[in-house]
């Protein structure tokens, strides 16, 4: 009969029974015990930084907090209403009233220098220590010390990526040169200009900035950082806040800072206002803008406020909005042969 079933049955009913002579001895001898965990639950674990390749620059990202904060709504939608946004994130499988933004500096290795984007929100920030804060410390475990940068650039004044540059009253990066457009520095420095939310914002700003003006180069939109990192114009968030292409090898890639507060909402609807932004309209013109060319020339993108490790890409969608594509292996997958 066995015959019947052809040679590949008798083979799996060879390997079948192999199996089940095999395991015999461990069934009689193994003691029947109740089911029990096998050790404790233990705490959620992100990674503190993620590396990557651009051409023969390298990227290093390093998370500076990972908290959540209530939102996106009023923060991203404020000439939206709460229940619109609060679709939007239920559409999108996401919670409707909190979330969980990157704050997310850039350390760029270009092979001469390491430029570092941004400098988190170092004790003074928008996130509070502990839970916010952790560039000083997290150099060191992605193998730099803060004396080994060469450039930190500022894309704008907010305290949540300049109350960094110092730490206990001292320049956390003694060796470094600053970058910042000019007109973001003149609109904050000034002692006596602002008042009220915005003069908290600019105390931050004189306490950490301010003292390092001497090493400061200020430059406009188009300027050159280094050689392969340009600026880009991103007004509207701030009155100088800026975004930077970055290009190795004939590899480029966008540093947008904070052309997106929400990886959902900011890009599906980029004409919903942001609370943060100085000039409203001009802050929706300049995402569409900034997102369009993302889409177009399919740029990886560094997105300070996206999801760590903060590296994707723009899809454009159908209808009037946009999609965060976030990064999995581009960046590190073998070249095509």
């Amino acid at each position: 009969m066995e015959e019947k079933g052809g040679a590949g049955l008798t083979r799996r009913r060879m390997l079948a029974s192999a199996a089940a002579l095999a395991a015999a001895p461990l069934a009689t001898a193994l003691p029947i015990t109740p089911a029990r965990a096998t050790g404790p639950i233990l705490p959620p674990s992100k990674p503190a930084w993620e590396r990557f390749k651009l051409g023969s620059f390298q990227l290093t990202m390093l998370a500076d907090s990972d908290a959540f904060i209530d939102g996106p709504y009023p923060i991203v939608g404020g000439n939206a209403t709460a229940a619109e946004v609060e679709q939007l994130m239920r559409e999108n499988m996401l919670p409707p009233r909190t979330y969980q933004p990157g704050f997310t500096p850039m350390l760029v290795n270009t092979g001469k220098e390491l430029v570092l984007f941004d400098t988190g929100n170092g004790a003074a920030g928008f996130i509070k220590r502990p839970d916010g804060g952790w560039l000083a410390a997290q150099l060191g475990s992605a193998g730099f010390k803060p004396e080994d940068i060469d450039v930190v650039v500022l894309s704008h004044g907010h305290l949540d990526h300049v109350a960094g540059v110092m730490e206990g009253g001292k320049p956390l990066f003694p060796n470094a040169r600053y970058i910042i457009a000019g007109i973001e520095y003149d609109f904050w420095a000034p002692e006596g200009k602002h008042s009220g939310e915005m003069e908290k914002l600019a105390a931050v700003f004189r306490a950490n900035v301010v003292p390092v003006t001497e090493r400061i180069t200020f430059i406009k939109a188009g300027d050159d950082v280094v050689p392969g990192i340009r600026s880009l114009a991103a007004y509207g968030h701030t009155p100088g806040h800026l975004a930077f292409t970055l290009e190795s090898d004939g590899a480029r890639m966008l540093f947008w800072g904070d052309c997106a507060h929400h990886h959902v909402a900011s890009l599906a609807r980029p004409d919903w206002h942001c609370v943060f932004d100085a000039d409203k309209e001009q802050g929706a013109a300049t995402r569409k803008r900034i997102y369009d060319m993302a889409a177009t020339e399919r740029l990886p993108v560094s997105g300070y406020h996206m999801p760590f490790p903060s590296i994707g890409y723009v899809e454009r969608r159908a209808d009037r909005g946009y999609r965060w594509v976030p990064h999995s292996f581009q960046l590190t997958a073998p070249k095509a042969g």
